[in-house]
């Protein structure tokens, strides 16, 4: 076994992985909740970037369900974004499940 020849191939997925982790912090994804009424947009790395809430569904006696309608909005895109994280990851390290990815 190349020790050298190893370390090369480490030290380049390193690299790839690194690129990738580039790419998921500015690529987006959209999630909606309530038919629609409210949309989340999330980077791949799981930062929130925009709520958007159309205007009927602001109603003062329906908070509560506005609220629901964001946090299922919020939880898909996490859920879409961890997937989408996971597909590109598996696609530098060959689907080895390493620590910390």
């Amino acid at each position: 076994m190349n020790i050298q020849k190893l370390m090369k191939q480490a030290q380049q997925a390193q690299a790839q992985m690194a690129a990738v982790q580039q790419e998921l912090a500015v690529e987006t994804v959209q999630a909606s909740a309530g038919g629609g009424m409210v949309k989340v947009v999330m980077t791949c790395d799981r930062n929130l970037r925009e709520i958007l809430i159309d205007p009927d569904a602001v109603d003062p006696a329906e908070v509560e369900l506005l609220q629901d309608m964001i946090l299922a909005a919020v939880n898909e895109a996490s859920r879409v974004a961890e997937e989408t994280a996971a597909a590109k990851m598996d696609e530098v390290t060959g689907g080895l499940n390493l620590p910390g990815l």
